[in-house]
C-alpha cells in the first residue's frame, strides 16, 4: 500500500507554474433538518468556454480545502461536505496541457499519486461526502465524484465520459478500480474501453444513472437545492441509497474473467495490438476483481506513469490538439461574416448518398430540403429511406417525437427541377462521372438564383472541370463528405480559382452547422484523404499481385494501428469506387500510383472476401482466387510496411510543395494529419501521419528530412 502522505510533490507543482487554477470556494449551507453542509464549488473564473480543469495546483488548492474541512468535521462543526461546479460545468478532467509537459516518468507517477492523495481525502473526511454533478464531467471529474460517498447528477448534463483510453491513458485517479466494483465488470468495460474507441462516445445522464454511477438524478431546475435536500435525507436516514449493480462473489469468480477474455479478443480483432492504453485498461479492470482499493490505486499509479511518459500519449495530445483547436480555426477560412444564409437546400439525386445528405441537412439546419431524381419511383424510395432513418432515431431516443415530425416535414421530393428556384444551396450527389456531373449543373444553373451556392460531392474528380461550363463559376465549391455521412466528422472543402470568398465562407459555416470539421483543400486529384488512401490501397494491391497472401498483406499494416486493413477498407468503401479512385490517381500521376487489374477483377465478384465473425478479413474467397492472377515474388510484412510508409512520406511531401503541379493541397502538414484522423480513422496514438512517418524514419528515407522540425514532442 502506498503512503501518499510521505511523498514530496514539489517537483510536480513547480512544473505547473503557469497553470490556470480552478479554485475551490467553500461556503456553509444550512441543512433542512439541522446541521451544516460545507459546499465546495470548483470555478476557474472563466465563462463556459473554458471549463474547469484539474492540474497539479488545482489539486493542491482542493487538498487545502479538504484538509481544513476534515478539521472542521473532527470538531463537529459540519455534518457533511458537498462538491459541485460552476454553472453547467463540473470539470473537464485533468489539464492535458499540463499532463503532456510531464515528460519524465517520475513526474508522471507523481501526477497519478497526487490525484489519488487528494481525491482519496473525499472518502476520509470523517463525515459523508457528496458530489453534486451539475454539468459536464469528464475523466478526472468523474473520479472526483466516484471518490465521494454519494453522487447526484443533473439530468441536462451535456457530457459524461471516461475519455482517457481515447487519449492514450487510463482512468488513473480511481476510475479503473472503483467503477467495476461499483457497477460490474461488463458495464465498466463498456464505458472505460469500448466507448472511448467509438469516437469517444459520451454517456447520457439517464444512462449513467441507470448504470449505477450516480445515486440520484434531478432536473436542472433547482438541481443544487434538490441535491442538498436529498443529501439531508441520506444523513437523517429518510433516504435509503441502494446500489444493486455492485458485483457479488459469483460475478467476481465467473463472469469477471470471462468478460475480460471476450473484451480482449474483441479488442484484438477490432483494433489490433498497436495501441497500448486499451490493453493497459483491460489489465487494470481484470485486476480490480480483488476489490482492494488501495492495491488498485497503486496499480493505477504505475500504469499512468508508464503511459504518460510514453510516446503514444504525446502523440495522442498532438492529435487531440488538432481536433480541438486547428479544426475549429481552419487554415485559409475567410471571415464568417461573409457567409450567406442557407434557408433552403437542394440535393440533386435521391440515392443512398443523396438521402443521407438530405437527412443531415434537415436535422442540423432545420431548413426545407428538396431531393430530385430522374423518376418519381427513385424519389419516393429516397423519401422512404429518410423517414425510416428518422423513425430509427426516434426509437433510440436520439430525436423527440416533435423533432422527428419536424424533420420529416422539412424533406420533400420531386422530379420537377424548377422547385430548385429558391434554393440557397444546391449539392449534387450523382454518379462519379465528369460528363454526368456537368450535365446536371448545366440543367440546374439557369433555374437557381445567381448567388446560390453550387456544391459537388466528388471524391476524386476535378471540381474546376465539373464546373467548367457554369456561367457563374464563382459560386462553385467542392464539398466532399465521407461515408457514412452521419458518422464521419470530416468535410473536404475544395476551393477552385474561381470560388469567391463569400462562397467559401458559406461552405465553411454550413459545414460547421452540420456538426462537421472542414479542411480547405486545393483542387488536386483525390484531394487529401482519397489521394493517400490510394497510396495505401495501391501498395496493398501491388503486394497481392506479386503473389503475397492476402492475410500477410493485411497484417503488414497492423503496426500503424489503422482501424482496418487495406482490403477491409476497400470492401467498406466499395470495390468499384476504390477501383475508380485508383484509376483517377493513376491517370493523374502515372509515375507514382499503382494500377492493378486484379482490383478491377475483384470489383466484379459478388463476395470477394472471407471474413470472421468480427468482420475482419481472413482471405480471398474461392471465387476471387480463381478470377485473379498472381506473380511469384511474394514480399514480407516488413517490406510492405516500409514501402507504404515511404510512399506516404514522399506523396505528402509533394502535396505540401506549392511549386509542384500536384502540390499546394493544404496549408500545412497539420491539415494532412487532421484530414486522415477525421476522414480515415488514423489512430490518435500514432499522432497523425506526419509525426508517425518522422518517428519510423520514413521521412528521412523519402526526402532526407522531417515534416516537423523540431519533431513533435514524444513521437520523434
Amino acid at each position: 500500500m502506498t503512503d501518499y502522505s510521505t511523498i514530496d510533490f514539489t517537483p510536480l507543482l513547480e512544473a505547473a507554474e503557469d497553470e490556470v487554477i480552478t479554485r475551490s470556494y467553500v461556503r456553509d449551507v444550512a441543512l433542512p433538518s439541522g446541521g451544516v453542509l460545507a459546499l465546495i464549488t470548483l470555478d476557474n473564473g472563466h465563462d463556459h468556454r473554458r471549463p474547469n480543469t484539474l492540474g497539479p495546483r488545482t489539486l493542491a488548492e482542493l487538498e487545502s480545502a479538504l484538509e481544513s474541512l476534515g478539521a472542521r468535521a473532527a470538531a463537529g462543526e459540519i455534518a457533511a461536505v458537498g462538491i459541485t461546479g460552476k454553472p453547467f460545468i463540473f470539470a473537464a478532467g485533468a489539464d492535458l496541457s499540463k499532463v503532456s509537459t510531464l515528460a519524465d516518468e517520475r513526474n508522471a507517477r507523481l501526477m497519478a499519486q497526487f490525484g489519488h492523495r487528494v481525491l482519496g481525502r473525499l472518502g476520509r473526511l470523517g463525515v459523508p461526502s457528496f458530489a453534486f454533478v451539475n454539468g459536464l464531467a469528464l475523466g478526472g471529474a468523474m473520479e472526483i465524484a466516484l471518490n465521494c460517498d454519494y453522487r447526484t447528477l443533473d439530468s441536462s448534463t451535456a457530457a459524461l465520459a471516461f475519455p482517457e483510453v481515447f487519449l492514450g491513458l487510463i482512468p488513473g485517479w480511481g476510475g479503473a478500480t472503483i467503477v467495476p466494483n461499483l457497477i460490474g465488470i461488463e458495464s465498466a468495460l463498456e464505458i472505460i474501453v469500448s466507448n472511448p474507441l467509438k469516437n469517444n462516445r459520451m454517456l447520457k445522464p439517464q444512462q449513467a444513472y441507470d448504470l449505477g454511477l450516480f445515486d440520484a438524478l434531478f432536473g436542472s431546475a433547482s438541481f443544487l437545492e434538490r441535491s442538498i435536500r436529498w443529501a439531508d435525507g441520506v444523513l437523517n436516514g429518510a433516504v435509503d441509497v441502494k446500489r444493486p449493480h455492485v458485483p457479488g462473489k459469483t460475478e467476481r469468480l465467473i463472469k469477471w474473467p470471462a468478460a475480460i477474455k471476450i473484451a480482449r479478443d474483441t479488442l484484438t480483432a477490432r483494433i489490433g495490438t498497436a495501441a497500448k492504453a486499451p490493453y493497459v485498461a483491460l489489465d487494470l479492470l481484470a485486476a480490480a476483481k480483488d476489490g482492494n482499493i488501495e492495491k488498485g490505486f497503486a496499480r493505477e499509479d504505475e500504469a499512468l506513469a508508464e503511459l504518460i511518459a510514453g510516446d503514444q500519449f504525446h502523440a495522442s495530445i498532438y492529435a487531440f490538439d488538432l481536433v480541438q483547436k486547428r479544426a475549429k480555426r481552419p487554415a485559409g477560412a475567410p471571415p464568417k461574416e461573409l457567409a450567406r444564409p442557407v434557408r433552403k437546400v437542394g440535393i440533386i439525386g435521391a440515392g443512398l448518398m443523396a438521402s443521407q445528405f438530405a437527412l443531415l441537412f434537415a436535422r442540423k439546419l432545420r431548413v426545407p430540403v428538396l431531393i430530385t431524381d430522374l423518376d418519381q419511383a427513385r424519389v419516393d424510395k429516397g423519401i422512404d429511406y429518410i423517414r425510416g432513418e428518422i423513425d430509427k432515431m426516434l426509437d433510440k431516443g436520439r430525436l423527440t417525437s416533435d423533432d422527428a415530425n419536424q424533420v420529416k416535414a422539412l424533406v420533400s421530393g420531386t422530379t420537377d427541377k424548377s422547385a430548385y428556384a429558391d434554393c440557397d444551396w444546391v449539392i449534387e450527389a450523382v454518379f462519379e462521372e465528369l460528363g454526368v456531373k456537368q450535365q446536371v449543373f448545366a440543367e440546374i444553373e439557369p433555374i437557381i438564383r445567381e448567388d446560390a451556392v453550387i456544391a459537388t460531392n466528388t471524391s476524386s474528380l476535378s471540381v474546376e472541370e465539373i464546373g467548367a461550363k457554369l456561367a457563374h463559376p464563382e459560386r462553385l465549391v467542392g464539398f466532399h463528405f465521407f461515408n457514412p455521412v452521419a458518422v464521419m466528422p470530416l468535410i473536404e472543402v475544395v476551393r477552385v480559382p474561381s470560388t469567391s470568398e463569400e462562397t467559401l465562407a458559406t461552405a465553411m459555416e454550413t459545414a460547421k452547422k452540420l456538426g462537421k470539421s472542414a479542411v480547405i483543400t486545393a483542387d488536386r486529384p483525390g484531394f487529401v484523404v482519397n489521394r493517400l488512401l490510394a497510396k495505401v490501397m495501391g501498395e496493398a494491391a501491388r503486394a497481392l499481385d506479386a503473389g503475397t497472401p492476402l492475410p500477410v498483406v493485411e497484417r503488414a499494416f497492423a503496426p500503424i494501428g489503422l482501424p482496418m486493413g487495406p482490403f477491409e477498407l476497400i470492401d467498406l468503401v466499395g470495390w468499384k469506387v476504390a477501383a475508380h479512385v485508383q484509376d483517377t490517381m493513376v491517370a493523374a500521376f502515372p509515375e507514382r500510383f499503382y494500377a492493378s487489374e486484379n482490383l478491377h477483377a475483384l470489383a466484379e465478384i459478388e463476395e470477394p472476401l472471407v471474413k470472421n465473425k468480427h468482420g475482419k478479413v481472413e482471405d480471398l474467397s474461392k471465387a476471387a482466387k480463381k478470377a485473379l492472377s498472381f506473380g511469384r515474388d511474394a514480399v514480407s510484412e516488413e517490406e510492405i510496411l516500409r514501402r507504404v510508409e515511404d510512399e506516404l512520406a514522399g506523396e505528402i511531401r509533394i502535396m505540401l510543395d506549392p511549386a509542384d503541379p500536384g502540390g499546394g493541397v493544404v496549408a500545412a502538414a497539420e491539415d494532412i494529419d487532421l484530414c486522415l484522423i477525421l476522414g480515415a480513422g488514423w489512430p490518435f496514438q500514432a499522432g497523425g501521419a506526419t509525426p508517425y512517418l518522422d518517428r519510423v524514419g520514413a521521412s528521412e528515407r523519402a526526402f532526407g528530412s522531417t515534416f516537423h522540425n523540431p519533431p513533435v514532442a514524444g513521437v520523434s
